[in-house]
């Protein structure tokens, strides 16, 4: 008599009900997979992570209260052999990459979800970490040796996005209104932003910067 393995119990961690909707539309579709339970918030992730005990958790990175990035350092602590698969819209983004030094088992844009999702769910599941495809690698590796951001120029961002003008910011930092603004013009080459609010925009939806560090 052969035993039908149990199907892989699955969290879906997103902060936009349709996505979760269309994630579980997929996911039942799947006879060895099972949704075991949805979250909207970092903490609410964790907390049904803790209560659940799935095997694979889906995890958006751009959630309130708690991000995806932290969610996942709390989970992992709770439980090391956590299979968690990272899902963004951005491809390079900085949180993702810290994600998956921080343990997250696989990488998903989320227009790859499609395609790509149920066999890396699989992937993960079998205990191995899920290969990022070679174009996906490169623009990780693109974005985050163009992209970086220098110690300095991360500083002058975050008192952009604290509210600071070039006079104030260069008063903070003990340099003139003109090296401020040689900072502004390299930051938005890097990040491919069109104006100051741009380039604070992206830089967090990124997690260059956060609203609460201190620059």
């Amino acid at each position: 008599m052969t035993l039908t393995p149990s199907p892989i119990g699955i969290l879906v961690v997103d902060d936009h009900p349709l996505l979760r909707d269309g994630l579980a539309a997929l996911l039942d579709m799947q006879p060895d997979m099972r949704l075991l339970g949805e979250a909207g918030d970092g903490e609410e992730a964790v907390a049904q992570y803790l209560a659940l005990r799935p095997d694979v958790v889906l995890m958006d990175l751009q959630l309130p209260k708690v991000d995806g990035e932290e969610a996942i350092a709390r989970i992992r602590q709770h439980d090391p052999r956590a299979r968690i698969i990272v899902l963004t819209t951005y491809r390079g983004d900085v949180r993702a990459v810290r994600a998956l030094q921080a343990g997250a088992s696989g990488y998903l844009l989320k227009d790859m979800l499609r395609h790509e999702l149920v066999d890396t769910i699989r992937t993960v599941h079998s205990g191995r970490r899920a290969g990022i495809p070679a174009t996906l690698a490169a623009s990780i590796a693109a974005h985050v040796v163009e992209d970086s951001l220098s110690p300095r120029e991360t500083e002058v961002l975050g008192h952009v996005a604290s509210g600071c003008s070039n006079k104030g910011i260069g008063e903070r930092m003990g340099i003139s209104e003109q090296t401020v603004k040689a900072h502004m013009k390299n930051i938005m080459e890097k990040l491919g932003a069109r104006d100051r609010t741009h380039a604070v925009t992206l830089a967090l939806k990124r997690g260059i910067i956060s609203l609460d560090t201190d620059p």
